[in-house]
C-alpha cells in the first residue's frame, strides 16, 4: 500500500471528510482492520484564503509548495490536494517535489467520461467557476464546461467561503443552490461538478434531476485507487 500525502486544511471541514472517506474506502476494499496509509499536513487557511483575495497566488504555491516537500520527507508516495481552488499552483507545487499529484480535475474528468456526460455545470469558488486551471482541464478531456451567471457565481462563492467553510449547512443556502443547479440544467448541464470540497456537506444527490459529481468522494476514491495499485 502507498502512502497518500494529504494536503489539508483548505478548510479543515472538508479535510476530515477526505480521511473518513479514504480509510472507509480502503475498508470497504480489503476488509478486517485495514486503513489507508497517509500523511495529513493540515494548513493555515486563513493564511491561504488572504493570499487568493490579493490574487498572491505565487505565495499560495510556495506555502503548499513547502507543505508538500514535508509530506515527501516524511514518507508520502503521491500528493493530493485537499481543495480544487488550489489546483491553480499545482505545477508550482510540483516543481518542488519529486512525487506525482493526484489532479483532483482529472479524476472527476474521468468520472464524467465513465457516465458518458458531455456537458456539465460547474459549482465552486468563483475562482475556480471563472478560471480557466480547471475548465480547461475538463475541456481537455472532451467535456463541455457551463457555470452560473455572475450574480449566482457570487452568491455560491459567498456561502463556501462564510458558511460551508465554518461548518454553517444553512436550509435557505441549500435551497438557493439547488435554484442554481437548476438554471445549469435549463442551460443544458448534464451532470452538475460539485467543484468545491465543501459543497457536499451542503448539497446531496436527491437535491438534483441528474448526477452530482462530487470531487471530494471521486478523489478521496482515486487516491485509494493510487495507494492499492501495484
Amino acid at each position: 500500500m502507498k502512502v497518500i500525502g494529504l494536503i489539508g486544511g483548505m478548510s479543515w471541514e472538508s479535510s476530515a471528510l477526505y480521511y473518513r472517506m479514504i480509510n472507509e474506502e480502503v475498508r470497504s476494499r480489503l476488509g478486517g482492520l485495514h486503513s489507508a496509509k497517509c500523511l495529513l499536513y493540515s494548513v493555515d487557511f486563513e493564511e491561504i484564503e488572504r493570499y487568493q483575495a490579493e490574487g498572491a497566488w505565487e505565495k499560495a504555491g510556495e506555502v503548499l509548495g513547502q507543505t508538500a516537500r514535508a509530506l515527501e520527507k516524511g514518507g508520502a508516495d503521491f500528493i493530493i490536494i485537499c481543495t480544487n481552488t488550489m489546483h491553480k499552483v499545482i505545477d508550482d507545487i510540483q516543481a518542488k517535489i519529486n512525487i506525482p499529484i493526484l489532479h483532483i480535475a482529472d479524476a472527476t474528468a474521468a468520472q464524467i467520461k465513465e457516465s458518458q456526460i458531455q456537458t456539465v455545470g460547474l459549482l465552486g469558488t468563483k475562482y475556480t467557476m471563472e478560471q480557466d486551471f480547471y475548465k480547461s482541464r475538463l475541456e481537455l478531456n472532451g467535456i463541455q464546461v457551463i457555470v452560473p451567471d455572475r450574480d449566482d457565481r457570487e452568491a455560491v462563492n459567498k456561502i463556501i467561503y462564510e458558511e460551508l467553510c465554518l461548518g454553517k449547512i444553512h436550509q435557505e443556502s441549500r435551497e438557493y443552490y439547488k435554484k442554481v443547479i437548476q438554471g445549469l440544467i435549463e442551460s443544458g448541464a448534464e451532470g452538475i461538478i460539485l467543484g468545491c470540497t465543501e459543497i457536499g456537506l451542503l448539497v446531496k444527490p436527491e437535491d438534483a434531476e441528474v448526477p452530482l459529481f462530487d470531487t471530494t468522494y471521486i478523489h478521496a476514491c482515486e487516491a485509494v485507487n493510487m495507494s492499492l495499485k501495484a
